[in-house]
């Protein structure tokens, strides 16, 4: 059985691996057998994810690049294919939001900066696109490859504020199902395209939405705990498990779908 959620000799990629969440996201990889590309824009945190994997026993290499650049992934792709010669996985965990892009209480919402919501839609919708076109292409020709994105719970429920970020979050949830559907009926059975959404987890990007000033919870993190029934945000290494079994065999017969890990969030009430 366990088996079936080993990653041994598969080469997983993992964009914004430079991130809280891709840091979890990277070394859960390699621990499963993969070897893991770690890419992300930050020299220092990409190397600093390698040492750690290699520290733990694993394989890993460090690629700077910057997802919305398709010539940066090109490269990326074919820096990968010389080290490793091919490409089974790919984790779509660059994103986030943008400040500019956050309506506080007090802002006219007919005032929001729509260049700032573009931003975040190019991020994380399109900073997922563009990797799944340039590294899913290998896993497509070779008839096997598991994709998966990361959306929100911003999908799934409206959130106050971040209006690009629930844009951007809502269509990668499309993108998936789409993907899905296109990449089962050209390419077979064996390539795959899920999303794992998750709920409140404390990043960098959230921090000041989450955190105030001397490390107590904001109003808006206070209601997101209420309204959670484990009562208490996410820690990075509760989405790992959801991660392995979506890139792994296990979940061999599972595309087009959004996995929530949320302690409940979604499915309450508040009542």
């Amino acid at each position: 059985m366990l088996k079936q959620f080993s990653l041994e000799g598969k080469v997983v990629v993992i964009t914004g691996a430079t991130g809280v969440l891709g840091e979890a996201f990277s070394l859960a990889a390699a621990g499963a057998g993969a070897r893991v590309a770690v890419l992300g824009r930050n020299k220092e945190r990409a190397e600093k994810r390698v040492a750690a994997i290699q520290a733990a026993g694993g394989e890993a290499m460090a690629i700077l690049g910057d997802v919305l650049d398709e010539a940066a992934m090109h490269a990326a792709k074919a820096e990968i294919l010389q080290q490793w010669g091919t490409i089974d996985g790919l984790v779509n965990a660059a994103g986030g939001n943008i400040p500019g892009a956050t309506i506080g209480p007090d802002h006219n919402i007919f005032d929001a900066k729509i260049e700032d919501s573009r931003r975040a839609v190019d991020l994380n919708l399109f900073g997922t696109v563009i990797p799944t076109q340039v590294f899913g292409r290998v896993m497509a020709e070779k008839g096997k490859g598991s994709i998966v994105n990361v959306s929100s719970i911003a999908a799934q429920r409206p959130l106050t504020r971040v209006l690009g970020y629930t844009l951007a979050k809502t269509a990668i949830d499309a993108y998936t199902k789409w993907m899905a559907v296109e990449l089962g009926q050209r390419y077979g059975d064996g390539i795959r395209v899920n999303s794992l959404a998750p709920g409140v987890f404390l990043t960098e990007q959230n921090r000041s939405l989450l955190l105030n000033e001397e490390g107590s919870y904001t109003d808006r993190a206070q209601k997101f705990v209420q309204n959670t029934p484990f009562q208490r945000l996410g820690n990075p290494e509760e989405l790992t498990g959801t991660l392995i079994y979506l890139l792994s065999d296990a979940s061999r017969f599972v595309t087009g779908e959004t996995l929530l890990v949320d302690g409940g969030f979604s499915a309450y009430s508040g009542v």
